[in-house]
């Protein structure tokens, strides 16, 4: 839910300046439509031989992309930019750069959406490094190759050592973020060179992972990143805030304008099923049946799973607890599928493997179970086991007006990160600007009290309004590991650290989750045959 911060653009001067050239590159031809809901929520993207496209995008995404900051940096607009979903696909000349590209979806945005937007900047949490008066660095020759380097053997180590030489502070600092075990201290905040310290230097630091990897010795006395900077350096790493490019929201269309009959020809739907495929029933008696899931380069896809298995994949990974009816023999009677699907050769962030998205194969996936066994399905709302909101002792704050809905990885406005002084819960969820339906419904799908799947949550704690939430919590694997004899997580944690999300709930907002039942969803099987038809 948080992107990482990249590397800024031009800031504009103190009147805002609209961020569209007259004269912007465009894509050749390009379709834009709205696309349907999906269970993979993150973009992917491509381009190659001359074929840009983008999938599954919010219109924050699209943003984020056209002007190559992150997410928490595009602020203001309405709420559906963060819920509905677009796909892009357009052409460029082959060997387009990625700047002439990005100038390319801005004037798209701006024609399609009627996007507005200008140049601003907000505060974001950061890392300041500074320098003590009894700094420990040499002052470098200049003669060595600038970089720092992890010392042979330690990978594997939970102590580790790093080599530096001829690093200028400020080349340190962008480093930094990026070397091994670094991550687990700086939560991704970027490090600003605050030290004043010019010209290249020649040090050694180390210190120990703060999650300690299996199997290797654990230090008897580990040292944090923050320690060694300070005790073997001379140096201090102070979480601050600093203003980083923003891109801000004026106004836009939900809808785009409608793509063109030349659009249309160029750019139809992708394919939602298997070019060939195979379905072979499995011996009962098979030992060691290996359930799997592969999606190999070229587009063939190798499933191996019971009938029910398949049914719950090709509608998306449905909860378990949420199929009904059907015949017994669903549970038992397993097949492999070996089939070919579509393939592009694009390049892809996101949910991709090798160039199939999960989506698009669950489709195709239904539509093969959907013809070869017969099956017929359909959804109701049924009651099933889950937990509700409610109110203990509210310590709710109101929401700052000006927000756009929505929940991300990170402190709130008073910037404090308690998971820096306890990385067991190591979860910081912050929604602005929300309803108690927003976030009940955002507690169904962060790590709750399973560590696999959090049960429906429906808001009945009976508060109107729109709330600034922070709450700070410890994954719900982590507590299971932790507390094995607690595996619901609805008692104190024990002094380890470890804060379960219904007691992060109870403390720290005055909220509970109590376990009712709930309206949901239910995926109700009508008919399925024992056996597909032939290949």
């Amino acid at each position: 839910m948080i992107g990482k911060i990249i590397s800024p653009i031009r800031v504009a001067a103190l009147l805002p300046c609209v961020l569209f050239a007259q004269t912007a590159p465009r894509f050749g031809l390009a379709d834009v439509h709205t696309r349907p809901p999906n269970t993979i929520l993150a973009m992917r993207w491509g381009f190659s031989q001359g074929r840009y496209e983008i999938r599954n995008a919010t219109m924050v995404d699209l943003i984020r992309t056209a002007w190559n900051v992150s997410a928490d940096s595009v602020t203001g607009g309405p709420e559906w930019l963060e819920t509905d979903r677009f796909d892009v696909v357009a052409s460029a000349p082959a060997g387009t750069s990625k700047e002439a590209l990005r100038a390319m979806l801005r004037a798209l945005l701006k024609e399609r959406f009627h996007l507005v937007a200008h140049e601003g900047t907000r505060d974001v949490p950061a890392f300041a490094l500074t320098a003590s008066k009894k700094f420990q660095l040499a002052q470098s020759e200049g003669s060595e190759e600038s970089g720092c380097r992890l010392a042979p053997g330690s990978y594997y180590t939970n102590t580790l050592a790093f080599t530096c030489r001829n690093m200028t502070m400020t080349a340190f600092a962008g480093i930094l973020p990026k070397m091994r075990g670094a991550a687990d201290y700086l939560f991704n905040y970027a490090v600003v060179d605050r030290t004043a310290l010019e010209g290249g230097w020649d040090f050694n630091v180390k210190w120990s992972l703060r999650v300690a990897t299996p199997k290797a010795p654990v230090p008897a006395e580990p040292v944090s990143l923050f320690d060694a900077f300070e005790k073997q350096l001379g140096l201090k790493l102070e979480l601050v805030k600093i203003a980083m490019p923003a891109i801000v929201v004026e106004s836009g269309d939900e809808h785009p304008t409608p793509n063109s009959s030349e659009m249309a020809a160029k750019f139809p739907p992708p394919p939602m099923e298997f070019e060939v495929a195979e379905i072979k029933p499995v011996d009962p008696k098979t030992p060691d049946f290996g359930a799997h899931i592969k999606i190999e380069r070229g587009g063939r896809v190798d499933i191996a799973m019971s009938l029910r298995n398949l049914i719950q994949e090709a509608w998306g990974d449905f909860p378990s607890d949420r199929i009904a009816g059907g015949p017994k023999f669903i549970e038992t009677a397993r097949f492999t599928v070996v089939a070919k699907a579509p393939a592009t050769d694009l390049s892809s962030d996101g949910a991709v493997f090798n160039g199939i998205d999960i989506d698009s194969m669950r489709a195709m996936l239904k539509k093969l179970i959907t013809d070869r066994f017969g099956l017929e399905a359909h959804l109701e709302d049924r009651p099933v086991s889950g937990y509700a909101l409610v109110a203990a002792k509210p310590k709710l704050h109101k929401a700052e007006p000006g927000h756009r809905p929505s929940c991300r990885e990170g402190p709130g406005a008073d910037g404090k990160d308690p998971r820096i002084s306890n990385p067991i819960a190591s979860r910081l969820v912050t929604c602005r600007n929300v309803t108690l339906d927003q976030f009940a419904a955002e507690l169904t799908i962060i790590d709750g009290g399973d560590p696999h799947r959090m049960p429906m949550v429906e808001n009945a704690a009976g508060i109107e309004g729109r709330y600034d939430i922070t709450i700070n919590f410890s994954p719900g694997a982590v507590v299971s590991a932790l507390t094995p004899s607690n595996p619901n997580n609805d008692a104190a944690s024990e002094p380890n650290g470890a804060i379960p999300l219904f007691e992060a709930l109870d403390r720290q907002l005055g909220l509970k989750l109590e376990a009712r039942k709930v309206m949901a969803p239910v995926l109700v099987i009508d008919h399925v045959n024992e056996m597909p038809t032939e290949n």
